[in-house]
């Protein structure tokens, strides 16, 4: 009973994943469509990408009560990534919700999570299709630096911004012993580093789960043959 519950919300909560951003990515085209500009993504899209994002953490959560197996730790550090750069420094900053690069970074965001969000759904189904999976775990090959480049080329043009207005100097410069725009630049030079760790974590776990599902499949073939026989 209470594996059955859990699978409905975790089926309901991906699949409601999945249409919230097919239509930030809907709203991506029709503003690029209706402005012939990339600098009005924040504008088309901003405050659903803002709930979405927010809902997210319920992953960590997940993966923090063994719902799915996932790792916490990788779960909070891309969530707390891309919540940062969304909520700290674009949606604080009217100079960075106009460049380019939140549409670079919506468009990734909502591409990547298009794909993701039903593989799961249907994962927890045992129905998901091998070409979902097989794209679930290739397009990030793409997306991922894609999104990484924007989320790097936002804070790096805010940070004169941030300086300029001294974000969050309630905290940093008084509490902390270091200004915000010190923080973003830290973060702007560890961010290869995070991303590799990642990038590579997300390829050891192609690996694992290509493999696995082509060791099934070749076992479910050879079942097939032995009862022909």
């Amino acid at each position: 009973m209470v594996n059955s519950i859990v699978k409905a919300y975790l089926v309901a909560y991906n699949a409601a994943q999945a249409v919230g951003w097919l239509v930030v990515l809907s709203k991506l085209g029709q503003s690029y469509v209706d402005t012939g500009d990339f600098n009005h993504a924040f504008v088309a899209a901003g405050n659903l990408v803002r709930a979405l994002q927010l809902a997210a953490f319920l992953e960590f959560l997940h993966a923090s009560f063994g719902l799915v197996r996932s790792g916490a730790l990788t779960s909070l550090m891309q969530w707390g990534g891309r919540t940062h750069v969304l909520l700290a420094v674009i949606a604080k900053l009217p100079e960075a919700q106009v460049l380019p690069s939140v549409f670079i970074v919506f468009t990734a965001w909502s591409i990547s999570e298009v794909i993701r969000y039903p593989q799961y759904a249907l994962s927890s189904l045992g129905a998901c299709p091998r070409w979902l999976l097989w794209l679930r775990y290739t397009a990030f090959i793409l997306l991922y630096p894609a999104g990484i480049y924007g989320e790097m080329n936002a804070m790096y043009i805010s940070l004169k911004p941030i300086a300029d207005r001294q974000l969050y100097s309630g905290i940093f410069g008084q509490l902390l012993p270091f200004t915000y725009d010190k923080f973003v630049l830290g973060l702007l030079i560890a961010y290869p580093f995070l991303f590799v760790i990642l990038f590579l974590h997300m390829f050891k776990q192609r690996r694992s789960k290509l493999s696995v599902r082509s060791s099934a499949n070749r076992r479910t073939s050879k079942g097939k043959g032995k009862r022909r026989d």
